[in-house]
């Protein structure tokens, strides 16, 4: 029995019985599995998927399949030591699991509530504007990431590992098998419900505890050691203890910097979210409104903007909706979601311009960027005086002056038609002025769609200082891991650091 790799060209709508054959015209008998499939749509005319398949035969000569088995090698073994892991996104979850299959006695407290109340909560606020502090699109189980497209995409090219551990752990956890082999998969907020669910039903059964609706509220410190974390559930002891907050926890990165955490500014992007029938973005990027075996086109677009600030588009939601993702009540800020099927007739996605600190100060520092950033938030919430979000044309966004009606949106709480130039920074909506004359140019009919709200999540503005063991700088028992750590962004990226800090951990003690 040999083994070989072979690449295939299929047209969009192939079958199982199309696959097979193509395979057969190239080895007859054995068997095969898709190592990667992406899309082909340079020529317009001639749009089809491109697949490599490992094929094993008696028919070949030579060739051994990959290794199947565990990619991680956990150190399990008996251990007399607690772990309190603070947030329940994808960092928080895979640094405590990785952490438990290792032996250690521990424990995920989050602030929000598990994905079923969360999500009647979410469906009440976007039904009345009645905003829940604890099931919100920022806090809960699963992170934010939960409410979300589910991409699975990430930039990072030295986590192959990690990323093969976390994806057959969402297989496991009912993932459609595809992730593992598309080239941009995505699971859809509808499956992520179940998902996450799933896992963390997994971790308790394995002995892990999880306290939903406890907030951390301060760390009591002694000699750079962290001896006892005050929650909402009372004091709660550890040996080790791992902060995985998201970059939407404001008011705990600002108890942590009172705590001697040190931080420092980055850079990070902000703007607003852009929304188009999915059918003009299907027409400009296949050349047809639909495809057969095609869910919804993509875009990701990107300008020199001002010359300063580059501008791009992040977190495109094909076949999505926009949606109400404040933290806290009297903030206003938007993000977009898609379900699996991605079969809204409305596509949106971020349109971003780079912030650096030294826009907001000669000398910046991380307190003074939250707060800048808050101000900002609050500000989109001033105007209108609830959830709805300011918005415009682009055309009328690129021209400077409103003259045009609101087109479709897909946002649940309402639009208020406003100059949104006027309220972002103004370097910000010069650079996004002529990012979106740029994009009008790539993408036919992107002037006729919407701008709406803010988008200020792209990544957090603040960065954990750590030394070389991971640990924060100056601490000897405390890491800080995802998305608010400031190193990661996105899901894949975020696990991997809570299972690098995790693995470290456990090889360490």
């Amino acid at each position: 029995m040999g083994y070989r790799e072979i690449e295939i060209t299929l047209p969009t709508d192939y079958s199982e019985a199309d696959l097979s054959a193509a395979v057969a015209r190239n080895v007859k008998g054995g068997s095969f599995t898709i190592i990667r499939k992406s899309l082909d749509a340079r020529e317009k005319r001639r749009i089809v998927w491109l697949l490599r398949v490992g094929v094993s035969s008696d028919k070949i000569r030579g060739g051994n399949p990959p290794m199947n088995g565990d990619v991680l090698a956990i150190p399990r073994r008996s251990r007399d030591r607690r772990a309190l892991v603070v947030g329940c996104g994808p960092a928080g979850y895979f640094a405590a699991s990785v952490l438990l299959r290792a032996g250690f006695d521990t424990t995920i407290i989050e602030r929000g509530l598990d994905v079923p109340r969360r999500a009647e909560s979410i469906a009440d606020f976007e039904r009345t504007g009645r905003f829940h502090p604890t099931g919100n699109y920022a806090f809960g189980e699963g992170g934010a990431g939960t409410f979300s497209d589910g991409k699975l995409t990430s930039r990072s090219k030295r986590i192959g590992d990690e990323r093969r551990y976390v994806l057959s752990s969402y297989v496991e956890a009912g993932a459609p098998s595809e992730i593992m082999y598309l080239a941009h998969p995505h699971l859809g907020s509808d499956n992520l419900k179940t998902i996450v669910v799933n896992l963390r039903r997994r971790f308790q059964n394995d002995g892990g505890k999880v306290l939903f609706e406890t907030p951390l509220i301060d760390l009591k410190v002694r000699g750079g050691r962290i001896e006892a974390a005050d929650t909402g559930a009372g004091r709660m002891d550890a040996d080790l203890f791992i902060l995985a907050l998201g970059h939407s926890a404001f008011d705990t990165h600002r108890m942590l910097m009172r705590r001697g955490v040190a931080y420092t500014p980055k850079n990070f992007a902000l703007g607003c979210r852009v929304e188009h029938p999915q059918a003009l973005i299907n027409s400009a990027q296949w050349g047809v409104e639909s495809l057969p075996g095609l869910k919804a086109a993509e875009y990701r677009l990107t300008s020199r903007g001002d010359g300063r600030r580059p501008v791009y588009t992040f977190c495109m939601c094909p076949g999505g909706k926009v949606v109400p993702a404040a933290a806290f009540a009297e903030t206003n800020i938007v993000n977009g979601m898609s379900d699996y099927r991605r079969d809204s007739p409305l596509a949106n996605a971020a349109c971003v311009a780079g912030i650096t600190p030294r826009d907001i100060a000669d000398e910046a520092r991380a307190d003074a960027v939250l707060d800048w950033l808050e101000d900002l938030e609050l500000r989109f919430k001033q105007i209108p005086g609830d959830f709805r979000a300011p918005a415009c044309a682009i055309s009328d966004f690129m021209s400077g002056r409103l003259h045009s009606a609101l087109p479709a949106t897909s946002y649940p709480l309402g639009l208020l038609d406003w100059p949104l130039w006027e309220i972002l920074p103004p370097g910000v909506a010069d650079a996004l002025r002529k990012g979106l004359n740029d994009f009008s140019r790539s993408v036919r009919g992107f002037e006729t769609g919407l701008i709406l709200g803010l988008e200020s999540k792209t990544s957090s503005p603040v960065r954990v200082v750590r030394d070389e063991s991971g640990r924060c700088a100056g601490f000897e028992n405390l890491w800080s891991v995802g998305e608010g750590a400031g190193y990661s962004g996105g899901i894949i990226s975020s696990a991997a650091e809570g299972i690098r800090a995790a693995m470290k951990i456990s090889a360490e003690f």
